[in-house]
């Protein structure tokens, strides 16, 4: 089952390639179809996990047994964030099927969309550290070039800045990748957790600030922020959806964790360096969003602050806090994406992302500005809404680790957070219209993603109902809980 997470979007692409510019409607339909196997066979991984007695499955690819082969690691987390990528981009693609028609070359569109989806799927069910980078790098590259699909001026600026940004990034994991490969020898990354466990060496420390630097640059964390405000509003509105919603949780805070906790060992240093970078993404990503005038530009802004709660939660290292941070990373890729589809609805109605010249929505299209009203309101943690709940978790677990500096800061940066999202509510959908609103009616699959997203914003506390969570989410709080212990829980599923 785990191969086709990479086989499935891999294979599609290069149909799309072969046949999409001769035949237009098959590559929707081969996309879409994708993303829906995909989010079935995410589930299915839920499944399998709750009906074994193992936490831990394990695919040996070429039937080469770990550490001499690579394998494809199963575990909870590994399941949490394949339904969270799937489930987004799956509604992701029935939107872009009508959104990207004013785009010439909507087939070279969905190979890059599914190459970028296989890279962050494999980068989730690699058990190799090389292999992480390689499905980094897919994944990275494919998003450049997404970026620019406009070919605009704005847009191929921001591609480059981005793409330039992205290549540091990339070094400094290739550098930490192959340090750690001359310091333990191999590249499993269960066996490098057991072998690094043995040997105590500065040299970790050096590779802890190469892996923070490169992928906190890939999460967008202050102070490695400064690309994601230009490339995120600059891309079509499926793709900022993607790269706010997911891309930057699986690139960076998933790989980062996964690094960190189950390979190197959570220590207080690295907790701490957690902590201070979660903080200032929380109140300097709040500050700069307040300012903002783009819509789009807003929310990009927005998901550094956002980022930065994740980052905090889990940097707590308690179990409340990691699973306060894994349901914020869960509720943010829902209400983040649902925000920037908003906006490329928005701007096909309007024909603007300037704030100042929006106004009026809310009577020529009632059913964007509900269903932005309500991503809004769940960012800003408004209870019933899933935001609130997952907030109110970071709070609380802030306070058991006796932080209540934490604890106040996070409420302040929320109390922010409502603050910019009323203005931008009030100026883009009450008052009177500043432009004349196209006629451009919005499609049904449009529509269709905005309301599903939505739904889940309103219903996404239940997660934490017991039978729920237990299936859900304690799994894979309990596979980063597990720490080094991992590389046993891997080697034991391999027996």
């Amino acid at each position: 089952m785990l191969p086709l997470f990479v086989a499935i979007p891999l294979g599609t692409a290069f149909v799309i390639s072969l046949v999409g510019k001769f035949y237009k409607r098959l590559s929707d339909l081969l996309a879409n179809f994708g993303c829906f196997l995909l989010l079935i066979l995410s589930f299915f991984t839920l499944s399998t996990l709750n009906h074994k007695p193992s936490t831990i499955l394990v695919y040996k690819i070429g039937g080469w047994i770990p550490p001499f082969g690579i394998c494809m690691v199963l575990d909870g987390l590994t399941s949490f964030m394949l339904i969270t990528v799937n489930l987004v981009t799956f509604l992701v693609a029935i939107y872009s099927i009508s959104y990207m028609e004013k785009y010439t070359d909507k087939w070279k569109f969905w190979t890059l969309f599914m190459l970028m989806l296989a890279g962050m799927n494999g980068v989730i069910i690699t058990g190799d550290m090389f292999n992480l980078f390689v499905f980094l790098e897919i994944s990275a590259i494919s998003s450049y070039a997404l970026v620019a699909f406009g070919t605009e001026a704005e847009e191929l600026e921001a591609s480059f800045k981005y793409a330039i940004m992205g290549s540091v990034a990339s070094s400094f994991i290739l550098l930490g990748v192959a340090i750690l490969y001359s310091h333990t020898s191999t590249l499993n990354m269960a066996d490098m957790a057991n072998v690094l466990s043995e040997k105590s060496s500065d040299l970790l420390k050096f590779v802890s600030v190469l892996f923070l630097m490169g992928f906190g640059l890939k999460a967008a964390l202050v102070p490695f922020h400064a690309w994601l405000p230009d490339a995120h509003p600059s891309a079509p509105a499926s793709i900022s959806a993607m790269l706010s919603g997911i891309f930057i949780k699986v690139l960076g805070i998933y790989a980062l964790s996964r690094i960190v906790f189950n390979v190197f060992g959570l220590t207080p240093l690295i907790s701490s360096i957690f902590i201070t970078l979660g903080i200032l993404s929380m109140i300097l990503g709040g500050f700069l969003a307040f300012g903002q005038i783009d819509i789009k530009r807003l929310y990009a802004y927005s998901s550094i602050s956002q980022i930065g709660y994740i980052t905090l939660s889990l940097g707590l290292g308690t179990p409340q806090g990691v699973m306060a941070g894994l349901f914020h990373l869960f509720n943010h890729s829902l209400f983040k994406s649902l925000l920037f589809l908003n906006s490329g609805a928005i701007e096909s109605v309007t024909q603007t992302r300037d704030l100042r010249r929006m106004g009026g929505l809310m009577q020529k299209a009632p059913l964007i500005s509900y269903t932005n009203i309500i991503g809004a309101m769940s960012i800003s943690g408004i209870p019933p809404l899933n935001g609130f709940f997952s907030k109110l978790l970071i709070v609380l677990a802030c306070i058991q680790a006796k932080r209540l500096d934490l604890a106040t800061a996070a409420i302040l940066v929320s109390i922010l957070t409502l603050i910019y999202y009323l203005k931008a509510t009030g100026m883009a959908f009450f008052g009177t219209a500043k432009t004349q609103n196209s006629a451009k009616k919005i499609s049904f699959s449009m529509n269709f993603s905005l309301v599903i997203l939505s739904i889940l914003c309103l219903i996404g506390g239940l997660i934490l109902i017991p039978n729920v969570s237990d299936i859900f989410l304690k799994k894979a709080v309990n596979a980063l809980l597990n720490g080094k212990n991992y590389a046993n829980l891997v080697f034991e599923a391999l027996k």
